[in-house]
């Protein structure tokens, strides 16, 4: 919950849709500035431990704003979080997290008072602490499992560990010892791979933080076909995400590659010239350029032209003609490098120097030339 200040908000549309605060997962509230948005429905959405969301029912007729604590309804007890969204984008929200019509919302109970913060500092401060201990439990009881985090309810009367595990835990046992150990109700949210890093944060290979840590709420599987749609390697080292499966990223701009591979010949049909025969070797999808090479195997003879071109010779081949050439005017022929390992050197920045020096050279020549008078 820290503070959040935002660029736009001087004299930008809808600044009051920002947030106060800049927690995981914020949503732009666009609806912000209309009148009696807040009041066009009962329902909130309050956040938590990111990124755990509830929606619950305003049944005071609270005035509430975005960015405001309060406290909600548990089971049992209550619970302490952040109001990230009121008014009309609500039951928007509502139907996209898939709950039921008919189901029955909590109530929020009030703004936070300072006992209720100091309670909710107190219980947060014990999380670490409680997951250490909750694993190495778990580790004398041989269970196959592993908590990767706990979070506790603002009144400090429950406590939820998110566990991940490859195949059905029976966590009875365990869950009498956590009882015992830590005087609070116990319950065990099982979670995926993506989930746990989402929830222990992280820089990506782009440099940024996690997606799954920043705005990500819903996990989509992802494909190999994604990377080859893409003409990216399957290697899995560079495929692979920290949560260890296929990065989420992936699934991007695999529609924008699929759709442009529908304007490119395939890769399987050989160009047939009078000078030479062509195979495919490699391809810019989205410029639609093809290069090709007169050997199957390796890179030799290569010739980049437009997929117009190839779809071109293509229909040539088909009609029993040949042209005279691969290359049309018009054409791009990129310039390619003999050394293929030319891009792995250690040497590939240095500049090439001496030039500079001989015409500093000459110019001090010059100048030391005499003058004839």
């Amino acid at each position: 919950m820290n503070e959040y200040k935002c660029g736009n908000c001087r004299d930008g549309i809808c600044a009051e849709g920002c947030s106060r605060h800049a927690d995981k997962l914020n949503t732009y509230d666009w609806l912000a500035d209309l009148p009696d948005n807040a009041a066009a429905t009962e329902l909130v959405e309050v956040q938590f431990k990111p990124p755990r969301k509830g929606y619950y029912l305003n049944t005071n007729k609270l005035e509430l704003t975005k960015g405001d604590i309060v406290a909600v309804e548990g089971n049992p007890g209550h619970d302490i979080g952040t109001v990230t969204m009121t008014g009309r984008l609500v039951p928007l929200l509502l139907k996209k997290a898939n709950l039921k019509p008919g189901t029955e919302l909590k109530k929020i109970y009030r703004k936070a008072r300072q006992v209720d913060m100091d309670k909710f500092a107190e219980a947060k401060a014990r999380e670490h602490n409680t997951m250490i201990e909750s694993r190495q439990i778990a580790k004398d009881l041989g269970l196959k499992m592993k908590i990767g985090d706990v979070e506790y309810q603002g009144d400090g009367g429950k406590a939820i560990f998110y566990y991940i595990a490859d195949a059905r835990v029976d966590f009875r046992q365990l869950i009498k010892v956590l009882a015992e150990r830590f005087h609070v109700r116990i319950e065990m949210k099982q979670i995926g791979a993506r989930q746990e890093a989402g929830r222990i944060g992280g820089m990506g290979p782009c440099g940024r933080e996690l997606c799954c840590a920043t705005w990500m709420t819903a996990f989509s599987s992802v494909s190999t076909s994604a990377a080859r749609f893409q003409d990216v390697s399957l290697n899995p080292q560079k495929l692979a995400g920290q949560c260890a499966k296929l990065k989420c990223c992936m699934n991007y701009e695999v529609d924008q590659y699929v759709e442009s591979l529908k304007k490119m010949p395939s890769r399987e049909i050989t160009l047939h010239t009078k000078d030479n025969d062509y195979f495919f070797f490699k391809a810019d999808i989205l410029n639609h350029f093809i290069t090709y090479s007169t050997d199957k195997h390796i890179l030799a003879g290569e010739k980049t032209i437009s997929a117009k071109r190839a779809f071109d010779i293509i229909n040539m081949n088909r009609n029993g003609q040949k042209p005279e050439s691969l290359i049309e005017d018009g054409d791009r022929q990129e310039e390619t490098s003999v050394d293929l390992l030319e891009q792995d050197t250690i040497n590939r920045f240095d500049k090439k120097g001496g030039k500079g020096k001989r015409r500093r050279g000459r110019r001090d020549d010059n100048r030391k030339k005499p003058t004839q008078e």
